[in-house]
């Protein structure tokens, strides 16, 4: 009779440690962190372009690198199909007329259109003109 009570002892023995470690690991909190998901619209992201619509060499670099400096997303900068452009148009293409007021201010001017183009992968164009290079001290 005092075997079996010894076998049943040491099955207990053996059994509080391994459940005192199921308990523990249980019972420790998650240490990765969950990953901070995006949530979308609160950490707004402008993304432009921006072509050149004058003569003035390098004005479009230029802008950019000021767009660039005030937290904008340029993602392409080059010449517009025109050169002969008197006033600067930013022209919304994804939202409302609100996503171009950074962008507006950064550039000290600019007249805002809404024209929505569904195939531009970019929420704002801006064709730049010689106001903007005659107001920068740059001539073509």
């Amino acid at each position: 009779m005092e075997l079996p009570r010894q076998r049943t002892l040491a099955i207990f023995a053996c059994l509080i440690p391994v459940a005192a470690i199921v308990i523990y690991w249980w019972a420790l909190p998650n240490e990765a962190p969950e990953p901070d998901l995006p949530v979308p619209g609160e950490d707004l992201t402008i993304e432009v372009e921006v072509l050149n619509g004058t003569l003035v060499d390098g004005l479009a670099r230029t802008v950019t690198g000021q767009l660039r400096r005030a937290g904008v997303d340029v993602v392409y900068y080059g010449s517009a199909g025109v050169q002969d452009m008197d006033s600067t148009l930013i022209l919304v293409r994804r939202g409302d007329s609100t996503v171009a007021t950074p962008v507006f201010e950064v550039l000290g001017g600019g007249r805002i259109v809404v024209e929505p183009d569904s195939l531009l992968l970019l929420d704002i164009t801006v064709l730049l003109g010689l106001d903007l290079a005659s107001a920068r001290g740059v001539s073509p």
